[in-house]
């Protein structure tokens, strides 16, 4: 089993930023991805970037360029820094961990509002 607990998040004006931190407990593999996925009111759930343990990263296209995901491979633990930020962006955040092919594991989710 892993555990996941989320940090950050809140409210933010357009153009705002928002850090959020994601903590990884219990039965880590070294080998893993690690990333944040999003889902808005009414739509389905989305990746917004992930990285692997050797630190390769994958990012949307809606927010290359303004998000940064980074991690701690000696803390498990996984950053996601969101500067520009728009009223688009405006969803609940999920923590994710997963070691293909074993199922993945979620975070409780925290609610990032970017409104003036």
């Amino acid at each position: 089993q892993v555990q996941l607990v989320e940090s950050g998040g809140g409210l933010v004006q357009p153009g705002g930023s928002l850090r959020l931190s994601c903590a990884a407990s219990g039965s880590i593999f070294r080998l893993n991805v690690m990333g944040w996925y999003r889902q808005a009111i009414g739509k389905g759930r989305e990746l917004v970037a992930d990285i692997t343990s050797g630190g390769s990263t994958n990012y949307a296209d809606a927010v290359r360029g303004r998000f940064t995901i980074s991690r701690d491979n000696d803390k498990n633990t996984v950053i996601l820094q969101m500067n520009s930020l728009k009223p688009e962006d405006t969803a609940v955040y999920y923590c994710n961990y997963r070691t293909p092919p074993r199922s993945p594991y979620w975070g409780q989710g925290t609610q990032v509002t970017v409104s003036s």
